[in-house]
């Protein structure tokens, strides 16, 4: 049993999961980022690795190029009004495993 659990945790920790993001997950900020940036565990093959952030229409707000660097995903994002915002990936590390996932933020209405 111990020996299946060591195999398991190896094989899990291969999988390139969001480490973190700017925006962060679920925040709120005052103007609109130039960029979305995800960090990732895992390196990335940039051919097959993808971001796109939508409005609460679902049109795409970003440029539709994401930059990939090592474990780093950027898009840039046009000017945004205030709003919610989805960012949504998939990406496909270097050892050939893929995760996605999404998460919003929030551009706060000026004062």
């Amino acid at each position: 049993m111990a020996s299946l659990l060591v195999l398991w945790s190896n094989g899990c920790s291969a999988h390139a999961f969001l480490d973190n993001a700017e925006p962060r997950v679920g925040s709120t900020v005052a103007t609109t980022p130039r960029e979305v940036t995800l960090s990732f565990t895992q390196r990335l093959e940039p051919a097959f690795s993808t971001v796109q952030v939508t409005n609460a229409a679902g049109e795409r707000v970003d440029d539709g190029m994401p930059r990939v660097g090592a474990n780093i995903m950027r898009v840039n994002l046009k000017t945004l009004p205030p709003g919610t915002y989805r960012v949504q990936w998939h990406v496909l590390s270097v050892d050939a495993h893929v995760t996605e996932g999404s998460f919003t933020f929030r551009v706060r209405a000026h004062d």
